[in-house]
C-alpha cells in the first residue's frame, strides 16, 4: 500500500501539528528573551562531523548514506547538540560566553522508547564558553522555566556526575571492556551482576561501586556519598558541584542520582534528566560536555540540554483552542474584505468561503460573520 508509512514515522495532522508549532514558539521566545540565539543546523552532514564527540551513543542511532557529489559517508542527524557545537566553535568563533537555541526535526535509525517518534522534532538549547558551575545552573534553570512556559509541570528533576564513576574506574584500572560492563550494570542498578562483574576489583574501590545504586534520593546523598566513597579529588570536586546546584536551587524538584550515567561517553561533568507525572522516561536531557569543540578547532566548555516536542505535545495538558471565524465570499465587497483583513490582523483565524462552498471541514468555526444593515458582525455559531 503506497499510503503507508515505515514504522515508528507519522505526520502530525493539523490538531497535533498546531499543538507542536504552538510550543516550539513559546519555548524558542522563552529561549530568546534569556539571550539565547536561534540556529538552523543543516539536515545532513559528512558522518564524521556528527558523531565527534559522541562515542558509541549516536552511532547506532544515525542513519548513513553515501554522498553522490564527494563519494564520502554522509549523516542524516540524529541530535542537533554536535552541530550547535561546530557552530560555535568554527563559524561564530566568539571568545566570551555564546548562548544558542534550536528546534527542528531529527532522525533515529530505532525507536529511543516503544512509544517514541523516529523522527522527533527536537528542541534545546546550548551554553559555550564557561567552565563554572553557575553555567551549569543557568542550564537547568532555562529547562525548568522552559515547562513552566508550556505549563507541563516538572516532578523531578534527577541530577548526576560522570566524573565520579569515571574517576572510580580510574582508581580500580578498570580495562575498557569491564568499565563497560560495569556501567551496563550500573545503569540498570544490577546489584547482583554488579557483585559480579566487581569480584576481582581491589577493595576500596569495588566496595565505592557497589555502593554506587543506593546514592540516589534527596540532597542528603550528597553527604552520604562523601562519607562512603573514596576521598578522590574529582569526587570531592564532583559532590561539591552537585551540592552548590542543590543549594542555588532550593525551589526545583531536584533529586540525586549517582549511578545515572547515561550518554557517559559524550559527558564529563553534571548530567541531569527532568521527569512529569504520567510519563515512564524523562521528558527533557541535558548535562555539560566540554571538548566537544575541538574537532572544530576549538576545545569550548558547554553544558546544554533539548527535549523531543513531539511527545512533549502529548503531555501537556490541551487548552481550550481558539475557534475560527467563518466569512462568506468577499469577491468585490471591499467592505467584506476590508473586515476580513482588520480580523486576520487582530490574530484571529478567519475562513473566507469560497463560491459555491458552504461549510468549513477545518479548521474549527464557532463564529460567523454576517451582515447586518450595512455592518458586518459577529455571531456565535450555534452547534446542533
Amino acid at each position: 500500500m503506497n499510503w503507508l508509512l515505515p514504522e515508528y514515522i507519522a505526520d502530525a495532522l493539523p490538531h497535533e501539528a498546531g499543538r507542536i508549532e504552538g510550543l516550539r514558539r513559546k519555548l524558542l521566545d522563552h529561549f530568546r528573551v534569556r539571550g539565547f540565539e536561534f540556529v538552523m543546523p543543516p539536515m545532513l552532514e559528512y558522518l564524521d562531523s556528527l558523531l565527534t564527540g559522541s562515542g558509541q551513543d549516536l552511532k547506532l542511532r544515525t542513519f548513513k548514506l553515501v554522498d553522490q557529489l564527494s563519494g564520502r559517508t554522509l549523516g542524516i542527524r540524529a541530535d542537533m547538540t554536535t552541530q550547535a557545537a561546530r557552530i560555535d566553535a568554527h563559524l561564530l568563533n566568539h571568545q566570551g560566553v555564546t548562548r544558542l537555541c534550536y528546534c527542528d526535526s531529527v532522525l533515529h535509525t530505532l525507536p529511543a522508547t516503544i512509544s517514541a517518534s523516529r523522527e522527533p522534532v527536537q528542541v534545546g538549547a546550548e551554553l559555550y564558553g564557561y567552565a563554572g558551575i553557575e553555567a551549569d545552573l543557568e542550564v537547568i534553570r532555562l529547562m525548568a522555566g522552559a515547562f513552566e512556559a508550556i505549563r507541563l509541570p516538572i516532578r523531578r528533576i534527577d541530577l548526576g556526575h560522570v566524573g565520579i564513576f569515571r574517576a572510580l574506574a580510574e582508581a580500580a584500572g578498570l580495562p575498557p571492556e569491564a568499565e563497560e560492563s560495569v556501567l551496563s550494570l550500573l545503569q540498570s542498578k544490577d546489584a547482583t551482576g554488579l557483585a559480579e562483574a566487581t569480584a576481582h576489583v581491589a577493595a576500596p574501590w569495588r566496595e565505592a561501586l557497589l555502593r554506587l545504586p543506593a546514592l540516589y534520593g534527596d540532597a542528603g546523598v550528597l553527604d552520604e556519598a562523601a562519607r562512603v566513597l573514596p576521598d578522590l579529588p574529582a569526587i570531592r570536586a564532583a559532590l561539591e558541584s552537585l551540592r552548590h546546584v542543590a543549594e542555588q536551587a532550593p525551589g526545583l524538584p531536584l533529586s540525586f542520582d549517582l549511578s545515572d550515567l547515561r550518554s557517559y561517553h559524550y559527558h564529563n561533568g553534571v548530567i541531569f534528566a527532568a521527569y512529569c507525572d504520567g510519563y515512564p522516561a524523562a521528558v527533557a536531557l541535558g548535562g555539560r560536555y566540554d571538548g566537544v569543540g575541538k574537532a572544530f578547532g576549538r576545545a569550548r566548555a558547554a553544558t546544554g540540554f533539548s527535549m523531543d516536542l513531539r511527545e512533549v505535545a502529548r503531555l501537556v495538558p490541551a487548552g481550550k483552542s481558539a475557534g475560527a471565524i467563518l466569512a462568506p465570499y468577499a469577491g468585490k465587497d471591499a467592505s467584506l474584505a476590508g473586515h476580513i483583513t482588520a480580523l486576520r490582523e487582530q490574530g484571529e483565524i478567519v475562513v473566507e468561503l469560497l463560491p459555491g462552498e458552504f461549510a468549513c471541514e477545518g479548521p474549527r468555526c464557532d463564529r460567523k460573520l454576517v451582515r447586518l444593515g450595512e455592518q458586518w458582525i459577529i455571531e456565535a455559531i450555534q452547534e446542533d
